[in-house]
């Protein structure tokens, strides 16, 4: 079941969703002159302040076989910070990975209904080419730290990406029963590579 904005600030409120900093403003007619993360079924979150990419012309073959993602990934790959200054310019048939600005966790709790969430696409965006995961939109329940983003531009037209900007929107649904703990390799990630710092 997929809850509402309604439900996702219930969920807040009683800490089995927590989003750090929390979304604001929680009322569209708080008229802050700030838009509204909360849709009907859905809140939107940032991008933080990094990319990263792989290094061009790398003469390796990738085996997803051996060793974890971030051990092949982060020898092989640049990290970029981003400003309002200096945005990303994200060319046609580039891939880059980033990650949100805001911190997940979605805890599992005896007794409570524990939440898993799927990160997805804003409309507007994918109508530019802008393409945010590959097959991989789970967010599962256990976890924290902060969402990687598998961000290409399928669009003719390069893409400036600006940290903080609203990127991607977490849809979050209830588990039926309680999920025993099975962190996986990139619990507590920080950075787009999956690193913990």
């Amino acid at each position: 079941m997929i809850l509402s904005n309604i439900a996702l600030l219930a969920a807040l409120d009683e800490r089995r969703l927590i989003i750090d900093p929390e979304p604001r403003p929680r009322d569209p007619n708080d008229n802050l002159g700030v838009e509204c993360p909360y849709a009907t079924t859905a809140v939107d979150l940032r991008l933080g302040s990094e990319v990263s990419y792989f290094n061009d012309g790398l003469a390796i073959n990738i085996d997803l076989r051996r060793g974890r993602f971030a051990s092949t990934f982060g020898p092989n790959s640049t990290n970029k910070t981003i400003t309002e200054e200096q945005p990303y310019c994200l060319s046609p048939g580039k891939f880059v990975l980033a990650n949100t600005f805001e911190r997940v966790e979605l805890p599992i709790e005896t007794g409570k209904t524990s939440l898993a969430a799927r990160v997805e696409g804003r409309s507007s965006f994918a109508r530019c080419g802008l393409l945010v995961h590959f097959t991989a939109p789970t967010i599962h329940a256990g976890f924290r730290g902060r969402i990687t983003l598998e961000l290409t531009n399928l669009g003719p037209i390069p893409i400036l990406l600006y940290p903080k900007m609203y990127i991607c929107q977490l849809i979050v649904e209830e588990v039926s029963g309680t999920p025993r703990k099975n962190d996986s390799q990139f619990q507590g990630q920080a950075r787009p590579s999956g690193a913990k710092f």
